[in-house]
């Protein structure tokens, strides 16, 4: 059996944030569809049929320019490797911590409740703030070809400071209870099924050291479609929460209620489920890119001897 690969903190915060921002270029225009779906609460006239994803995109790329689809990208890439950097590093802790101490082996079980911390921990610490940033830029429907059409909020930069102004600092951690249970399910089953499934090929497949890029790609994408699939209503909510400036007086849970049953009342069940085939389409695909960056990253960073060191957190023999 082959030494087990090694990483530091310091790996995970470079190859982690690589990989991070490869992810959010080739995949935000599928998260600013899935907003507008999200957001969209107009009941089409009798015999229209509602907009589907790829409408919805071409829609966006018509009237306000292709560059409509990346609104909200400079909140994501700002945030993305304190969020990836937190992800790897807690997760690499909440797992030592949960291991065995005689075989220092850690069980699936472990690695669940590692995913579920590393989780909560970046959502937190970065998710949160970021998501209500960028929401509230994609939620703009002005056009980015023309000058004239200027928006309430110009930027990232802009639109934290003109929520911070006029809604307080808490504005920005708004909805954070939805946003960690999100996180915290979509790492928990995330890191769960790509460790077990990684462990399986490796298995099947002895004469690799390393499996191919290829083959890290198709464990992202299957493990990335699964935290979605679990919990589309929670972020279907987190994103009407963040999207709308506080009632004053209401509490967070009166929020969530009040939006839970506009949503059931108003547009039906599948309401909950808005936006779930570019969720899903957004987040695998990031989990394919993510996995297989970081796993050639860190193999990359690990030749280096300033930055050799512990062992690493997605090794597949845990």
């Amino acid at each position: 059996m082959p030494p087990k690969r090694k990483t530091t903190p310091a790996i995970n915060l470079i190859a982690g944030g690589t990989a991070g921002l490869c992810e959010a270029i080739c995949c935000h225009p599928l998260d600013t569809i899935k907003v507008r779906m999200q957001l969209s609460t107009r009941t089409p006239l009798p015999g229209i049929r509602k907009m589907g994803f790829f409408a919805t995109g071409v829609n966006i790329a018509r009237k306000e320019s292709i560059f409509g689809l990346y609104k909200g990208l400079g909140a994501v890439i700002t945030g993305i490797v304190p969020k990836m950097a937190i992800r790897f590093s807690s997760f690499e802790i909440f797992k030592n911590a949960l291991a065995d101490k005689t075989t220092n082996k850690t069980t699936s079980a472990g690695i669940f409740l590692a995913g579920l911390a590393a989780g909560t921990a970046e959502a937190i610490l970065v998710v949160t703030p970021t998501d209500v940033i960028k929401i509230r830029l994609q939620a703009q429907h002005h056009s980015m070809a023309d000058p004239l059409d200027v928006p309430k909020y110009r930027n990232a930069a802009h639109a934290a400071f003109t929520i911070v102004r006029e809604e307080g600092i808490s504005a920005l951690y708004r909805g954070v209870i939805l946003t960690s249970l999100r996180q915290a399910t979509n790492q928990a089953v995330n890191f769960t099924a790509y460790t077990e499934i990684k462990a399986y090929l490796k298995s099947i497949q002895p004469q690799y050291q390393e499996l191919p890029s290829y083959q890290h790609m198709i464990i992202g994408l299957i493990s990335g479609a699964l935290g979605p699939l679990s919990n589309a209503p929670i972020d279907t909510i987190k994103t009407r929460m963040q999207k709308e400036p506080a009632i004053e007086g209401e509490s967070a849970f009166g929020r969530v209620s009040r939006i839970s049953k506009h949503l059931m009342q108003r547009e039906g069940f599948f309401a909950f489920y808005k936006g779930i085939t570019p969720r899903v389409m957004r987040v695998a695909p990031g989990q394919a890119v993510t996995f297989a960056v970081y796993e050639q990253v860190s193999k990359s960073l690990e030749q280096v001897p300033l930055l050799n060191g512990h062992q690493s957190v997605l090794t597949a023999e845990d």
